[in-house]
């Protein structure tokens, strides 16, 4: 599977879980560490959960093992480790806090919509 497929198929796992503010960091120009990152928010420590749950789960079914995971503890930033992909589910104070986007703003940045979230207008 190529590392495009598995960015895709864990965008559609985290969609399943209702994830927000969906970003894919494609890194593949900027580093050799891995090809993408995918970065997405959940509101409350179970909904973190529930979405790396969900990950880790659906890609096992698949064949899929991750490499390493991190943060299970305190919940408000966990990162999934699949060489090529790798995942970063914020609490979203942390992910503010952090600003993992701006860190790599030399990576192509693409924003993932999901029918899910709605937008206000101020």
């Amino acid at each position: 599977m190529s590392s495009k497929e598995l960015k895709d198929l864990i965008i559609q796992h985290i969609i399943d879980k209702k994830g927000e503010n969906i970003v894919v960091l494609d890194l593949r120009k900027v580093t050799s560490i891995t090809d993408y990152f995918v970065i997405c928010s959940g509101t409350v420590d179970q909904h973190i959960k529930a979405i790396k749950d969900n990950i880790i789960e659906k890609l096992e079914e698949e064949g899929i093992k991750y490499w390493h995971v991190e943060g299970e503890q305190a919940l408000s930033w966990i990162l999934i480790d699949y060489v090529d992909v790798v995942v970063h589910i914020f609490h979203p104070i942390t992910r503010e806090y952090y600003k993992i986007e701006k860190l790599w703003a030399d990576a192509k940045m693409e924003k993932i919509k999901t029918d899910y979230e709605s937008v206000s207008i101020v």
